[in-house]
């Protein structure tokens, strides 16, 4: 460490910590592969990692975690601003002082007997203005592993970013001091996964920068360069420096002619983000590329466009229905060099999931370490499982998907599950409409997180967990980005997706996967003036003939109720909207938004349909 850094707040940061938390050693990640494969001979020691068979899947590795820490866990998850009005009625808000010194007991001894490792990692290029420099220190070998695939780690260009910016502060323990406790044994905690479910607590300090996580070991709970600084924090540090944090996927689309362009979208997790972001195309000569799957930061440059950079390195997705059918190049990404979380494992020694392939194998082994059988209560995989692997190992990655001057983006998508009344795909007339659109998304609750599954709740930029600061102020912030662009910016274009659009017999209307090719290609001829529209109370659809159908049998019934725009039907959803919108606060909530409401409920009343080009 005292080879890199020369910053006195980095040593006092960590002194504090082993003091607090009295660690058995302490260890720096350098990030090298010597350091990797020393890890992970410790976790194989240890039970955590089951290593894969190399024939099949090469230095990849299975673990199979606590029955009770496998998500998310959204009620235990705080924004501790200094004004709990800040923190929203989306965030659960608790006092920072109070707060400090629950966390200050907790932490007090909880790595004794433990290795502290102190992760240096950087995210985005460390050559980005918008790169952020942080340290995590951690009492897991698990975490370190995959925040070495996740961010940038370790290294002199690392620590060069840490010591000329201020860096984000982030402290997690498993919550399990050596000798375990004996009351967490009773509850089936073991040295291969340690953690402590009752006690689990994620904290967030946004005007300080400032992460504590305890109790937890898994995904965005213990990750925390992830959800917790890539979204929470840095949302806030968006919104004081005027550009945007958002859970939003990055891809280039290029047509046959050569053509390319960029779009960001917004789904909410378990959503088909990333089967999105590596979408193989159905249609002839056309080719997308991932540059992010999850999460993007963006800002104007000087040139009036919009850029996105993705923080991230690597990709931590859904591990259920993700084949070679939903997402082949996902499946390509993951041959080596992958850690699995809670799938199955086969006799062979490689690991399955619900949706892999047709078949449940013979002997396979579920992702609680037992043998599954049809007469299992539980499905071999858990349906929040995941993989985290490099981003470099896609075969269908962005050439310029480490730029540090990130990407231009010429449209912005939301979506999400499921909703009958919004159609196949429809534009926004301008910037306003599409921050209205974003703030009006709604989808499925999934197992991402901890609670019921299945559950209809508004979820606006696929934020509601991940947004730092109220949630009114961030509408505004978005508005206000994009005013202070015109009249010389080239502002993207938004667009709302319905890919699970059902008919009366609840079957799916559109195809999906490789098939929504079709309307990213519309999106794409819109953005160069090249594509017919109709207008609708609701934003621009497709005409008929401007949406690409070649080789579907869709038949013109199943088209027409694919962007069928009911009125009537919006009227009751402009009913849920207001009171979705009052919820958040009249006073907090936009003018502009407002705006948007009265738009729509006087278009509803008033507005036909007529062919518009542009």
């Amino acid at each position: 460490m005292k080879k890199y850094t020369t910053k006195s707040g980095v040593i006092d940061f960590i002194l504090e910590h082993v003091n607090l938390c009295q660690p058995s050693s302490v260890m720096v990640s350098t990030g090298s592969d010597e350091e990797r494969i020393s890890l992970e001979k410790e976790l194989i020691k240890e039970g955590t990692f089951i290593p894969l068979n190399p024939k099949i899947r090469p230095n990849s590795f299975l673990a199979r975690s606590h029955p009770s820490d496998v998500a998310r866990m959204e009620d235990r998850t705080f924004i501790c601003s200094i004004d709990k009005i800040n923190a929203g009625p989306t965030n659960n808000w608790k006092e920072p002082g109070a707060t400090r010194k629950e966390l200050s007991t907790l932490f007090s001894g909880c790595m004794k007997g433990r290795v502290m490792y102190i992760i240096p990692f950087a995210m985005g290029h460390v050559q980005s203005s918008l790169a952020q420099g942080g340290i995590e220190i951690t009492d897991s070998a698990y975490v370190v592993l995959n925040m070495r695939i996740m961010t940038h780690m370790g290294g002199e260009g690392v620590w060069d970013l840490i010591n000329r910016k201020d860096f984000v502060r982030c402290v997690h323990s498993v919550g399990v001091p050596l000798p375990m406790d004996p009351t967490l044994k009773e509850l089936g905690v073991t040295e291969s996964w340690p953690c402590n479910p009752s006690k689990v607590i994620v904290s967030h300090f946004p005007e300080t920068r400032e992460v504590y996580s305890f109790g937890s070991g898994y995904g965005g709970n213990a990750l925390l360069g992830k959800k917790c600084l890539a979204l929470r924090i840095a949302s806030t540090m968006g919104r004081d420096a005027q550009w945007l944090a958002e859970h939003m996927l990055i891809l280039g689309i290029t047509n046959p002619e050569g053509e390319k362009k960029y779009i960001v979208g917004s789904l909410p997790s378990a959503c088909g983000k990333t089967n999105l972001a590596m979408l193989t195309p159905t249609l002839p000569g056309w080719k997308v590329e991932v540059v992010g799957d999850d999460i993007a930061w963006m800002k104007f440059h000087s040139n009036g466009r919009l850029y996105a950079i993705n923080p991230e390195t690597g990709f931590f997705g859904v591990a259920p229905g993700t084949s070679m059918k939903t997402n082949p190049n996902a499946i390509k990404a993951l041959t080596q060099n992958t850690i699995f979380t809670n799938v199955g494992l086969t006799p062979d020694g490689d690991v399955w999931w619900e949706g892999l392939t047709k078949n449940i194998p013979d002997g396979v082994i579920d992702w609680k370490g037992n043998l599954w059988t049809p007469e299992s209560k539980n499905t071999v995989a858990h349906p929040n499982s995941r993989f985290t692997a490099p981003a470099s190992q896609s075969p269908v990655i962005d050439p310029n998907w480490q730029d540090p001057k990130g990407v231009p983006i010429d449209a912005i998508l939301f979506g999400g599950r499921p909703s009958t009344t919004v159609p196949l795909v429809y534009e926004s007339r301008n910037w306003n409409h599409g921050v209205f659109l974003g703030a009006i998304m709604s989808s499925e609750t999934t197992a991402a997180a901890i609670g019921e599954v299945g559950k209809l709740r508004h979820d606006p930029f696929a934020m509601l967990p991940f947004c730092g600061y109220h949630m009114g102020d961030y509408f505004n912030h978005w508005l206000e980005v994009g005013l202070q662009q015109k009249p010389k910016g080239h502002l993207p274009r938004f667009y709302y997706v319905n890919w699970f659009r059902k008919d009366s017999e609840g079957n799916w209307l559109w195809p999906g996967f490789g098939d929504n090719i079709r309307v990213l290609k519309w999106m794409f001829e819109r953005s160069s003036g090249k594509a017919n529209a109709i207008e609708t109370p609701i934003g621009f659809i497709p005409t008929e003939k401007s949406l690409d159908l070649s080789g579907l049998d869709i038949k013109p019934e199943k088209l027409s109720e694919l962007l069928k725009v009911d009125k009537e039907a919006w009227k009751k959803e402009v009913e849920d909207i207001q009171k979705y919108l009052d919820s958040l606060g009249q006073e907090k909530v936009p003018k502009n938004i407002w705006e948007e409401v009265d738009i729509l409920t006087h278009n509803l009343e008033e507005k036909s349909h007529h062919t518009l080009l542009e």
